[in-house]
Order: structure tokens, then sequence, then C-alpha cells
């Protein structure tokens, strides 16, 4: 193991145990009105992780579980409350992932990890992806989060594992502060988040 993956790990362990500590009062009460307005507090989601390993990814409920007539899920922006999209917004939602990373499932930086179903969906140039721990925060995240297309996200996602390192690494957490603030790249247009990735690039061009 190489320097550089020791010293992420060391300082993932330091960073997301400090910030459960210094965020619980945050995370409480937000648990406490995601459950009264949504019924969960917490959504828990399979997605793929280092290697394409799958493990449970855990953020605040920012959406009802409304259904049809026929018992399917609504649109995602049908069930996204106003509370949900403040959750959103601030980037609180994310903040159980501080518990990922203390498991050792994601880092605090890297690829944002996606749906397993992607995965059989990558081109071989997409897969470099899955060569780094994922991240609550990366450098598509400070580069245009969800308002970019498929596409550029893969690409960026590609150059972050090409070029890792603990300064890169630092400038995106600062970057990540700064957009988290400005409430910057939330959604795609007419998105609630971003469309599915589907693996065809027609699709996915703006």
């Amino acid at each position: 193991m190489t320097f550089y993956r020791i010293a992420k790990r060391a300082l993932d362990i330091a960073g997301s145990a400090t910030g459960l500590v210094v965020l619980s009062p945050v995370m409480l009460w937000t648990a406490i009105r995601a459950r009264h307005e949504m019924g969960n507090a917490i959504f828990r989601q399979e997605r793929a992780g280092l290697g394409g390993r799958p493990f449970f990814l855990y953020k605040f409920q920012s959406m009802t579980d409304d259904r049809d007539a026929n018992g399917e899920l609504l649109p995602d922006d049908k069930r996204l409350t106003r509370f949900g999209r403040w959750l959103r917004a601030t980037s609180i939602d994310e903040l159980p992932q501080l518990w990922n990373v203390l498991k050792g499932d994601m880092s605090i930086v890297g690829p944002r990890p996606l749906l397993m179903e992607y995965v059989p969906l990558y081109s071989a140039e997409q897969r470099v992806r899955l060569d780094a721990p994922p991240g609550i925060t990366g450098w598509a995240q400070i580069n245009g989060r969800n308002a970019i297309s498929w596409p550029e996200k893969f690409a960026l996602d590609t150059w972050y594992v090409e070029h890792a390192s603990l300064a890169l690494d630092f400038r995106i957490t600062l970057s990540t502060i700064k957009k988290a603030l400005a409430r910057e790249g939330i959604s795609a247009e007419n998105e609630a988040t971003m469309p599915r990735f589907t693996g065809k690039i027609d699709d996915q061009e703006d």
C-alpha cells in the first residue's frame, strides 16, 4: 500500500470521526425532522464501491414514498419535499456518509458511488473510476456536480483517479465547502438530481 493510500485512510478516519462528533446535534435534528416529514430518517441504497464491490450508502431521507394508483413510486420531483430540497441544497443529506467513511466503505474525497446496476454499462475507460474508493465529494462535484452530463462526469472522475494526491484532495475539500455554501450544481436541468445513466452516449449529451 502506498504512502498516499495510508495517509488518505488515516485522514478519512480522523475527519469522519471528528465530523460525526461535531455535527451530531445537526444530524440528530435532521433525523428527527426527516422522520416526522417523510416517515423515515435514513435512506439506504446499494452502491458500487472500490473495484465495483457493493456496499450500502446512507443519506438522510429527502423524498417521500408516495405511490400512484398502481403502487408505483411517483417521479422524484413529485416526492421531493420542501425540506428535502433544502437538505440537498445544503448537502446536509450527505452527512450520514461520514459513517460510511469511518467504516471504510468510502473516502471523504473520491468519485461519487453510483448504482450497482450502472456498473455493467461502463466502458473500459469509465471503469477506471472504480479503481479509487468512492467519496462524499470529488473532482466532478466541484466541477459541475449534477449540472453536467454523464460523459463529463465520467471524464472528470477518471482524471481524478489518474492524478489523485493529498494536495488535490485538500483542494477538492476546500472547494466543496465553497460550492456547498453557494448551492451550485444541485440538479441537472429539468431533473430532481440527474437523469439515469444508460451507457448510451447519445442519451447523455446535452
